[in-house]
């Protein structure tokens, strides 16, 4: 049951892989197979994202109740993969596999993925990126929760 839920905490947009990890280490799981079920839950998403987000957005940009949201995401995603081509130029891959590794709000597998999309990044390129990015993040995440959580119990006493 420990699994099911880091598996769909690491589905979620913004929490991802990195509160699934957090949420693994808190409750004690080895971290291993909870490493591998966070990858593949917030892995699982990428393709839908990659290959439907951008138009599904841009269909819902417009409608009243859902519009704002939407136009916010299409935004958010404009402007990570704009400040991505800036700082990369040629190193896209590169950029994008840091983006989504370096655990800081906003730059996780979604965004990572729907800013290769706005790019017009290919797919197997993209892909390849945001999975090195969320392994590197995962293991970012698994060293930051050990030890917090271990900090927190020598405190504790």
């Amino acid at each position: 049951m420990q699994y099911l839920i880091v598996f769909i905490i690491s589905m979620v947009p913004l929490v991802e892989l990195r509160g699934s990890i957090l949420y693994a280490t808190g409750a004690g799981l080895p971290f291993l197979p909870a490493y591998i079920t966070a990858i593949i839950g917030n892995m699982l998403p990428v393709p839908f994202i990659y290959l439907f987000a951008r138009k599904v957005l841009e269909w819902g940009a417009d409608k009243p109740v859902i519009g704002s949201f939407f136009t916010f995401c299409l935004e958010k995603g404009e402007k990570g993969g704009e400040k991505l081509q800036a700082k990369a130029g040629r190193g896209l891959f590169l950029a994008l596999l840091l983006f989504v590794g370096i655990p800081l709000p906003g730059t996780g597998a979604w965004t990572g993925t729907l800013a290769a999309s706005l790019l017009k990044m290919k797919f197997r390129e993209s892909v390849a990126a945001v999975m090195g990015g969320v392994l590197l993040a995962g293991i970012i995440m698994g060293l930051a929760g050990t030890g917090l959580f271990s900090a927190l119990r020598f405190l504790a006493g």
